[in-house]
């Protein structure tokens, strides 16, 4: 094989996985096309990327997809992902390791296309404090707040800087693990000490009173914003338990809100999105001072997908079942995965 014809075989190679993409696509068939929904992985949130994986695994094979749930955690499910022929991969996956661009990496260099947002999106949203360069550089809200490299940072510096109450934060956790309110100095040094038992940097963050909102966006060249959702959780704040549990907190959609609010509201998660180069879904969480302000605190590129979870929640309410929900976010992904028109 000479040079040119060598070239040739790699750039098609290359191609072959596209060009599936876009028939799969164009046929918008489910019962023609291989699912590979991924749950479980390593991280913190293990329990609820399961719990994601069984409502997805029902809601796609009701609509009649070909699915096969593993688990990257798994080695001969990450061989079975890696020499079966699946046409789309189905994130759902919370954490390090699912949400960080890890995985994603890796699928984009086996050829499987996935849902949600690429390598370079997942790493930079999942990262609080990159995110926060990245809302403050496009004008967004958001609280203000110091980085820590180090257990070992006085909790006078720390206080002279975001004040108190504060919020000591695991840089790179999500589902609120990892997040403690501090009202005392004492309350941030232990704080301090127990986000770098789970994670290798932390950030602590101006604490902001007032009440907590949530906005889904859907799509990648024209997202659009989902109803807002007002949270009102059980517990000081909405932690983990009030997440996932049963009663855990209260979710008014739509938020009451009012047609100006929730316009900004809607903005500030689509500006976030968009900043932070997100595709196919994301689920941006707010707050509302007492002045009636806005700031962004963080955006979810791979948001939970349980029967208590958010997005699904304001779907819902614009009209979108869970089941269209699953299926449209699989065609997303086939969709962004087309190559251009050859000639």
């Amino acid at each position: 094989m000479n040079v040119s014809s060598e070239k040739s075989y790699w750039c098609w190679l290359n191609y072959l996985p596209r060009l599936k993409a876009r028939i799969m696509s164009s046929q918008r068939k489910p019962d023609l096309i291989k699912v590979a929904l991924l749950a479980g992985g390593k991280s913190g949130e293990r329990a609820v990327s399961l719990s994601s994986g069984k409502s997805v695994e029902q809601a796609l094979k009701a609509v009649g997809f070909q699915v096969t749930l593993l688990d990257p955690s798994n080695k001969e499910d990450l061989k079975t992902l890696v020499t079966n022929t699946f046409d789309v991969a189905f994130l759902a996956l919370h954490g390090k390791g699912g949400e960080d661009g890890t995985i994603q990496g890796f699928l984009e260099t086996v050829g499987i296309p996935y849902t949600g947002s690429g390598v370079w999106a997942s790493a930079t949203a999942v990262n609080k404090i990159t995110s926060k360069f990245f809302y403050r550089e496009a004008q967004i809200p958001t609280p203000g707040s110091m980085k820590l490299n180090t257990p070992h940072t006085s909790s006078e510096e720390i206080i002279s800087q975001v004040g108190l109450p504060c919020v000591v934060k695991a840089a790179t956790e999500g589902s609120a693990l990892g997040v403690y309110i501090c009202n005392t100095e004492e309350d941030v040094t232990q704080a301090v000490e127990k986000v770098f038992t789970v994670d290798s940097s932390a950030f602590v963050e101006t604490f902001i009173n007032g009440s907590e909102f949530t906005v889904g966006v859907l799509g990648s060249d024209n997202p659009r914003a989902l109803p807002v959702i007002k949270i009102i959780p059980v517990n000081e704040f909405y932690d983990y338990e009030s997440k996932y549990a049963e009663g855990g907190s209260q979710h008014i959609c739509p938020a009451p809100l009012s047609d100006k609010e929730t316009k900004e509201a809607q903005e500030l998660a689509l500006k976030a999105h968009q900043v932070l180069g997100c595709q196919g879904v994301s689920r941006t969480d707010l707050i509302q001072d007492e002045t009636g302000k806005f700031w962004v605190l963080e955006t979810n590129t791979l948001p939970g997908m349980t029967s208590t979870s958010l997005l699904p929640d304001a779907a819902k309410v614009s009209g979108i079942t869970f089941e269209q929900l699953c299926t449209n976010m699989v065609f997303e992904a086939l969709d962004k995965n087309q190559a251009p028109s050859l000639g």
